[in-house]
Order: C-alpha cells, then sequence, then structure tokens
C-alpha cells in the first residue's frame, strides 16, 4: 500500500558574515511558507544554515568561534522557525553548529535536527566524517577548517520513526562514504536528509573541480539506489564571502533517479510527493540484505590479500 508523503528541500543562497541569524531565520521562514503552500510536510534546510560558512576563515579567539554556535535549540534566533512550522503543521530538518557544554569539557558538533511538526525534536545526528584541515594553510583561496572547529559526531547514525516512515540524516562529506548510508539502511530507512556547504574549487585537488556537480549527485543517487531509499540533498548555494558554492539540490527516489532538482543558486523551494513504499520492491528483491549479502566473505578478502582499511 502506498505510503505517500510531500517532501520539500529549502535550498538557500548565500550567507553574509555580518546578516544575523534573525534575518537568516525570516528568509527560512519564508521558504518554510513556500513549501507549504506547495503541500509539503516536511521542509528541509541545508548544513550549518544559520550563519556563513565559517570554516573557511583562520579564527583563534575562542568567543568569536563559539559566537558561531547555537548553545541551545531551539535558540531564542531559532524560535520563530519551529513557531511557524507548528503554525502550518509541517516538519522540518535543520543543519546547525552545536555548542556542547553538558560535559567535562566544551565540545563543538556540525550537527542537524529532526523536528515534529508540533516543534518538538525527534532526533539529533551529529557530522561524523570531517573533511578538509586542522593546520593553518594561508596560501590557498580559502580554507576547510572543520577538523579544527569540530569535534567527530559521537550519535552514530540514527534512525528514527517520523512522519508514517524511518528517517535518518547525514551531513555533507557523510554523503561520499558508502558506509554512511549503509548504516541506516540495514536500520530499514526510507528517507534520508543530507545538507551540505560544498565549495566548488577544490584547493588540494583543483582538477576534481569540473566534477563537483556530478559527484555531488552521484554519491547520492548510489546511496538512494543501494539501501532503497529516499534521499533529499539540501543545499547552501552561491556565492559566499568569496567561495563559491555548488547549488544542485535535488530529490532522489529508491530507483536511484533524482525526481525534483533546483534551477539556480539563490534561495529556492523544490517538492516532489514521494511513495516512502517504493523502496520496498528493491529491498525485497535486489537489496534483500539478509537474503543476498555476504559480509562473512569480507574477513576472508583481508586474510588472502593481508591489505585492510587503515
Amino acid at each position: 500500500m502506498p505510503r505517500p508523503i510531500t517532501l520539500a528541500a529549502a535550498q538557500m543562497g548565500p550567507v553574509s558574515r555580518q546578516e544575523s541569524r534573525t534575518a537568516v531565520v525570516r528568509r527560512m521562514i519564508e521558504l518554510m511558507r513556500q513549501a507549504a503552500a506547495m503541500g509539503a510536510q516536511v521542509v528541509a534546510y541545508p548544513e550549518a544554515c544559520l550563519t556563513a560558512f565559517f570554516p573557511h576563515w583562520w579564527i583563534e579567539d575562542e568567543a568569536e568561534v563559539d559566537s558561531w554556535f547555537e548553545r541551545e535549540m531551539p535558540s531564542p534566533a531559532t524560535q520563530p522557525l519551529f513557531d511557524e512550522a507548528r503554525r502550518l503543521g509541517v516538519g522540518f530538518h535543520l543543519g546547525y553548529c552545536e555548542l556542547d557544554t553538558s560535559g567535562d569539557r566544551k565540545r563543538r558538533f556540525n550537527s542537524s535536527i529532526l523536528v515534529a511538526a508540533d516543534g518538538s525534536i525527534i532526533g539529533k545526528y551529529r557530522k561524523i566524517h570531517l573533511p578538509g584541515h586542522a593546520d593553518h594553510r594561508p596560501q590557498t583561496p580559502f580554507q576547510n577548517l572543520e577538523k579544527r572547529f569540530f569535534d567527530i559526531g559521537d550519535l552514530g547514525f540514527g534512525a528514527w520513526r517520523a512522519w508514517g516512515g524511518v528517517a535518518g540524516m547525514l551531513i555533507c562529506n557523510d554523503r561520499r562514504w558508502p558506509e554512511a548510508y549503509r548504516v541506516l539502511g540495514l536500520q530499514a530507512v526510507d528517507m534520508i536528509f543530507c545538507g551540505y556547504n560544498t565549495p566548488v574549487h577544490h584547493p588540494a585537488a583543483p582538477d576534481h573541480d569540473r566534477l563537483g556537480q556530478f559527484h555531488n549527485e552521484l554519491c547520492m543517487q548510489s546511496g538512494a539506489y543501494q539501501n532503497s531509499t529516499w534521499v533529499v540533498g539540501i543545499a547552501k548555494a552561491g556565492v559566499e564571502e568569496g567561495v563559491d558554492m555548488i547549488a544542485g539540490s535535488c530529490i532522489i527516489a529508491p530507483n536511484g533517479e533524482i525526481v525534483a532538482r533546483s534551477t539556480g543558486n539563490a534561495d529556492e523551494v523544490i517538492v516532489a510527493r514521494c511513495d516512502l513504499d517504493l523502496g520496498a520492491s528493491y529491498r525485497e528483491t535486489t537489496f534483500n540484505f539478509a537474503l543476498h549479502r555476504r559480509t562473512e566473505h569480507y574477513g576472508m578478502l583481508v586474510e588472502r590479500t593481508g591489505r585492510q582499511a587503515p
């Protein structure tokens, strides 16, 4: 029996360094209203969408670094977004930077949450695959200091019952690693939300630049197909503080097909009516893990070749 749901990707254009969270949230509310008017039941926003992507800059002052992070969620600045979602009766996915002071030391995470239509938080994910570097590289056009500013996520790849199915989350670089999708696929997810801030230029490997959009779609389409799940990829795009970032927000079906795609690199909403049962036929046949997946042979391969992942 079909399980239809209308999902929306709320792509965002650049956020300036001076733009306040209040102003950004106003933009997000407008996108949410557009999505609701188009019938969306869930609206997904990009990675770290409340501010400009500060890991592109070398910052030494701890107070300034902390200023880019949220100490609570909802925060005073984001409460209007939660309130509007409740008024409209829509759920949402939100990527943000989280400052955690609950333990014996301060920790910083690149995080995302799923929020129900009543404003309650369903689940939280903290980014695991951190790209970039921790050392200062002033010779490059811009930096990617995620390894300096973020701790590795400690919550694993969770999945939650939500919106008539099972939902999971990835963040940006996670989408390039098949293991991330597979852990979610083993939990029978019906939908994965993945926000990203991805530069057009790759300073460490400029020969990859021309393939950036292709690789973006390739990894999400293969993750969707090989795990029989919908994938919603959401970009923060355009030229932000001198850094050009790819767009290409898209909604991908469990058969690997892109069913909706953004057309520009500014604020934009795309929607698709998604049958959560579309993945069932793939889960029961080609990607029937219990019937066809043979993990016991992976160890034999390592033993025979003497090679294993570092």
